[in-house]
């Protein structure tokens, strides 16, 4: 009774957590794609306006000109190549999930932030509840994981192996086990999504998962990539599993 009531409060609080994503997602993108799609429209006709008479532009005009451009780049709008580029959104469903997983999980790259007042308060509020929530799924998942491990042990200790080793083993077993899924793997899937090298691979998964996320290296970011719908979704799934497996290893 004990063991599927503990597995039926698992299940619950990784629905509930997972819930708790998908509605900050569908939120963030409620309140922020009408203001991302004026700020591109500001954008294109910004450019439009500078091809027009950049022969006739003062000093002041052209770092004016400049000044804006580089806000409009801080804030994610790129004002590259044709009009369709325009109709792709930092804020559709996809990207607000990442987001979402990254203000939880504590990374905040920096390269997507909401920028209207409803979208900056409910960030706030958002955050507030939600790490704490992450905090106990995190512990809730690396304690499932460490049942495995207890069961690797016990299994280890039937077989007539001493404890010391039984622990070494273990705790090796689940190192060199969570490196290949959460760092390896991910890097060849990162080098032909994003065109990164491999050791770009590793040293993103490495400074997403230890939360550090400089945002010098952000994934779906290259205008000039086709990417498959959901993938910053996948990733965000693989950043929260990824952090289990971290808390695993402080747990062992």
């Amino acid at each position: 009774k004990a063991m599927c009531s503990g597995r039926l409060q698992t299940a619950l609080l990784v629905a509930g957590y997972f819930v708790y994503l998908l509605v900050g997602a569908a939120v963030f993108q409620a309140l922020e794609r009408t203001a991302e799609k004026q700020e591109k429209m500001a954008a294109a006709q910004m450019k439009e306006a500078f091809l027009q008479n950049f022969t006739q532009l003062t000093v002041a005009e052209m770092e004016q000109f400049m000044k804006n451009l580089i806000e409009a780049i801080q804030n994610g709008v790129y004002p590259v190549g044709n009009e369709s580029q325009f109709e792709e959104s930092n804020w559709d469903f996809s990207n607000s999930f990442f987001f979402a997983g990254t203000v939880v999980s504590t990374i905040g790259y920096g390269t997507l932030h909401p920028k209207t007042a409803g979208g900056q308060i409910f960030c706030v509020f958002f955050a507030l509840f939600g790490i704490p929530l992450n905090i106990v799924f995190l512990h809730r998942v690396g304690k499932m994981l460490s049942l495995l491990c207890k069961k690797l042990g016990k299994f280890l200790y039937e077989k007539g192996m001493r404890k010391k080793k039984i622990t070494f083993l273990t705790l090796l077993f689940f190192l060199a086990t969570g490196i290949l899924v959460f760092l390896c793997l991910p890097s060849v899937f990162f080098q032909i999504t994003e065109g990164w090298s491999y050791s770009e691979g590793i040293y993103f998964a490495f400074i997403t998962l230890s939360t550090i996320g400089f945002g010098d290296y952000v994934v779906g970011k290259q205008s000039d990539r086709k990417y498959f719908s959901y993938y910053r979704v996948l990733v965000a799934i693989w950043i929260l599993f990824g952090l289990a497996w971290i808390a695993l290893l402080f747990n062992l």
